[in-house]
């Protein structure tokens, strides 16, 4: 009898423990309402491109990317004239030559023919550029990685080819693990719709950024959009992906630098369904941009940083960047502007952070379906580091 009882509270008590959700949020600190997260005080904002349409007559703008190259900073994004993510898609840029007070004149790093090229990633490296874009036929179909290098005697971007296969849309900047290797995270994109796209990675040979191997986290989680940033520490690396269905960060574990991953299950962070971006500060804190609060839903009305203590792979205190009603910045301000799908940059004590503002979709054109889907600005928040790390 006593061995039935024993085998009984076993088993009730194995689903309990499946069912743990994967720790992001240090357990023993309150994740705080939107209202119990102070703002950030010395922030400088910046406007890498406003959203133009009756000058330049692009629709869709999204997916900033920011670098710093040789004492500028670049900034890409997928741009658009007609629909979100349709084949006349481009990768467009801007650079700035004094840290993002003024920008330079837009131009473009490849798409816009019978071949849609969006939103990518930089990687300024033995003083080359080098950019990685998602690239595609039709809508979204037929997804790849294409990799392009800049001549700097003229300007122009050289084509390196498809340089990563299976649906690979990259969201994050490469970078260079211990065992010599780099690693891109970002997602594969099987069935628009579909709840089928999971997040993955591309690990490259060494040095070698014309041949990445994709790897494919497994999910078992129903409808996944799973655009996915990185937490590295050595061999171990934490994924973290937007659900899509539910507002609540997504999570997963490698403990080979990236090669095998534990199955995606929902964290302890709620976050909003938009894509993430994670890194690590030089002073050891790991941080995770979005929206991440208590009671967050699906809101993108604000922008918030997470942040670790040094060396730890918790979160543990929230700033706010900036929330959507904003009339004393610069910028789109409007209280249902919606600022969504952030990238981050540090440079000599700074936190460069681009995204995405549709402006409450105010001043947009009129259009149908996807024409209509992200009428954006691009922006910029710059955060002194010491903002960051303060008790």
């Amino acid at each position: 009898m006593r061995v039935t009882v024993l085998l009984m509270a076993i088993l009730v008590t194995i689903p309990i423990m499946a069912q743990e959700n994967f720790p992001l949020w240090k357990p023993s600190e309150k994740l705080p309402e939107l209202s119990a997260i102070p703002t950030i005080d010395d922030i400088k904002f910046s406007v890498i491109k406003p959203f133009e349409f009756d000058k330049d007559g692009y629709r869709f703008l999204h997916g900033v990317a920011l670098i710093w190259h040789k004492y500028k900073l670049y900034a890409s994004f997928g741009h658009n004239k007609n629909g979100e993510n349709t084949v006349t898609e481009e990768a467009n840029y801007r650079v700035s030559e004094d840290g993002g007070k003024t920008w330079g004149p837009l131009k473009n790093i490849g798409g816009g023919g019978k071949v849609a090229v969006s939103h990518g990633e930089f990687l300024s490296y033995k003083g080359q550029l080098w950019a990685f874009h998602g690239e595609y036929d039709g809508i979204m179909e037929n997804l790849r990685m294409r990799a392009y290098l800049l001549d700097e005697n003229t300007d122009t971007w050289v084509d390196k080819g498809i340089v990563a296969k299976d649906n690979f849309w990259p969201l994050t900047t490469p970078e260079k693990m211990d065992n010599g290797n780099w690693i891109i995270s970002g997602f594969q994109v099987n069935e628009i719709g579909s709840g089928n796209n999971p997040p993955a990675v591309a690990i490259s040979s060494g040095d070698d950024f014309t041949d990445w191997n994709v790897v494919v986290i497994p999910i078992e989680t129903k409808n996944v959009w799973g655009e996915s940033s990185i937490l590295i520490d050595g061999p171990n690396i934490i994924n973290i992906a937007r659900w899509g269905e539910e507002a609540i960060a997504l999570a997963s574990k490698s403990a080979d630098y990236g090669q095998t991953w534990s199955k995606v299950s929902p964290s302890n962070l709620p976050m909003s369904t938009s894509k993430p971006y994670s890194g690590r500060l030089s002073s050891g804190e790991y941080y995770l941009i979005g929206a991440t609060y208590e009671g967050v839903k699906k809101s993108r009305k604000t922008l918030t940083i997470a942040l670790s203590q040094p060396g730890e792979l918790l979160f543990s205190k929230i700033f706010v960047i900036r929330h959507a009603d904003f009339p004393e910045g610069i910028g789109e301000s409007h209280p249902n502007a919606a600022l969504a799908y952030p990238h981050a940059v540090e440079h000599e004590g700074k936190l460069y952070i681009g995204y995405s503002n549709n402006g409450g979709k105010v001043g947009r054109p009129e259009g149908e379906g996807r024409e209509l889907w992200n009428n954006n600005s691009a922006e910029m928040a710059i955060i002194p580091i010491d903002q960051l790390t303060q008790p």
